[in-house]
């Protein structure tokens, strides 16, 4: 680079990965003579290894998201020169919805009665999940949904590595809400979100009810008319 400048790199990463970061002096720089060099994740200091003259790497093992970030390496001597590598995981930064967990049926509600059973889907594809962890929305809190959490009414079905099924059972009004499904892989998490209607059983009787009323309503008019004309006729 240029002194008093950094040059900076974006490194995306698919997954957990062995890499190397290699810095290395140009020619037009060969006037400095063994300069001091630093690497640095942050604030914290890493140590290099010489690997050829005029260059200086760091190997690292890049296995979950906590060794994502900044490195930099910097040459002090006559001058100072800088360099800076930024790692980050693919998963972190979903440029499209083909890389996040897809969830059927998520453009509109679930729709279902109460007594019944809800059944709800996540699928990853593209990429294999490490697990999967389901969530209820409770207000504006995330309450993950495990074995603790009422068994006799959540069921968890992992039926592939890339699919997931939540099982809701005798479903009442209390289960309206969002549920959340947040697919783990090694480079970082996503999440997916369902939305669930829970309707009486009413619901669907409702126009049957209104046809029956408008129907008893029709038949009391028509019986009220024939006994008004028959009383007519004998006052005749």
């Amino acid at each position: 680079g240029v002194s008093g400048t950094s040059i900076e790199k974006n490194i995306t990463l698919d997954s957990a990965t062995r890499i190397e970061l290699s810095c290395k002096l140009d020619n037009k720089y060969s006037r400095l003579k063994s300069p001091q060099v630093t690497w640095k994740r942050g604030n914290e200091t890493i140590r290099h290894i010489d690997k050829t003259e005029n260059s200086w790497s760091i190997q690292l093992s890049i296995l979950d998201n906590s060794k994502l970030g900044s490195y930099s390496c910097t040459l002090k001597g006559e001058e100072e020169i800088n360099a800076t590598f930024h790692l980050q995981g693919k998963l972190l930064n979903f440029a499209s919805l083909d890389h996040l967990p897809k969830i059927e049926g998520k453009e509109k509600p679930i729709v279902s009665y109460e007594g019944d059973t809800a059944v709800m889907i996540c699928k990853s594809y593209g990429y294999t999940p490490i697990g999967w962890t389901w969530y209820v929305t409770n207000g504006s809190e995330q309450i993950a949904i495990n074995d603790s959490l009422l068994t006799d009414k959540y069921v968890i079905d992992r039926l592939s590595a890339s699919v997931t099924h939540l099982k809701i059972l005798k479903l009442t009004e209390e289960d309206n809400g969002v549920y959340w499904c947040e697919a783990a892989f090694e480079l970082g998490k996503s999440k997916g979100k369902l939305k669930l209607k829970v309707l009486s059983l009413m619901v669907p009787l409702k126009p049957f009810l209104a046809i029956v009323a408008e129907v008893v309503i029709l038949v009391t008019i028509v019986f009220l008319y024939e006994v008004y004309m028959k009383r007519k006729e004998k006052c005749a």
